[in-house]
Formats: C-alpha cells, structure tokens, sequence
C-alpha cells in the first residue's frame, strides 16, 4: 500500500470544542501508531480532504513523523474555502497546515455549491488511494458512513479502523509507559 485516505469524526461528533482537549493526544497517537505500522510496509502518502479533527490532526501526526520517515501527506478539500465558516483559530490552522502539506489541491474550484461535492471528495479519496483508514465506532458512523460505505465496494481495498477499544488501549499503554503510574 502506497497511499491511505484518512479520515474520521469531526470534534463536535465527539464532543471535543477545545484544542487543548487532552482526547485528542491520544487520538493523535493511536493515528501514529497506526501510520507508523504501514509506513513499515511501504506507505508513502496520506491524504485527506482537511475537514477538522480527524483529518487535521493526521496532518499534524504525518508531519511530525516526517521527521523519522520518507512519508507526506496531500490535502484535497470538496471545494475551495471550506473553512471559510470554521471558527477563527480552527481557520488559522487549517491554513498553516495546508501550507506545510506536500501538496494541496481542491477538488471543485469555487465555493461551496451542494452536497454533491462531498460525496465526489469520497469517491475521490477512495479512487486515489489504496486503503483507508478511519477513526469511527461501526454503530456509531456519523459522517463516517458516506466514505466507510464507498470503501466498502471497492475491490482489493483495505479499510482499518481506529475504535473506541483501539483508543482504549493507547490510553493504557500512555498510562503505563509514566513512572509514576507503578508508584
């Protein structure tokens, strides 16, 4: 696998409204943790279409990782100034981290124009890569569902999950690896 489409919640699908939210430490690691895995294997890309939590977050563990590893990441947001609406801090770093992205490039040029263009960025996501990888709870899909259930018909294409039980046990691990938990 060369390229994975990552994806996942949306902050407010899982009750995050603040950056400083100590959940998404550990959502950050478990995604690194995941890549990390494949980049063993021969990952070279990640893309994602930059909606916030999830796939922001993966930008910012993708380019961490650039550090120790020959991978990048590419951003293909459904149209141009999709953040156009985001609260002013999520813009901010929206901005910055598509900046720092390797590349970059809308799907539909324009503003928003209908739902239409969030169901081609799917098709897109899952077309130009190889697998994907989602941070989602199967009952529980939210927005997930649409690029979960385009992945799904797509021949010879992986899908791993990040799952509640997943995050679970990066927490514990965490708690584990400080000192003073064994005191």
């Amino acid at each position: 696998m060369k390229v994975l489409a990552v994806s996942g919640y949306k902050p407010m699908e899982i009750n995050i409204f603040a950056e400083n939210d100590p959940r998404i430490h550990f959502i950050k690691k478990a995604i690194e943790k995941r890549l990390e895995q494949l980049i063993h294997n021969g990952l070279e890309w990640v893309i994602v279409s930059g909606q916030m939590g999830v796939e922001l977050w993966t930008i910012e563990v993708v380019l961490d990782l650039k550090e120790n590893y020959d991978i990048q990441v590419a951003v293909f947001p459904p149209f141009e100034n999709q953040e156009s609406r985001w609260p002013e801090h999520l813009k901010e770093k929206y901005q910055e981290l598509t900046m720092a992205s390797d590349f970059y490039k809308p799907i539909y040029q324009g503003d928003y124009k209908g739902t239409y263009q969030y169901r081609a960025k799917n098709l897109f996501l899952v077309d130009k890569s190889d697998g994907c990888l989602l941070l989602m709870d199967e009952e529980f899909p939210g927005s997930n569902k649409y690029l979960w259930e385009i992945a799904k018909k797509k021949d010879e294409y992986s899908i791993f999950l990040i799952t509640p039980a997943d995050l679970e046990e990066i927490v514990e691990e965490i708690r584990m690896s400080n000192p003073e938990y064994w005191n």
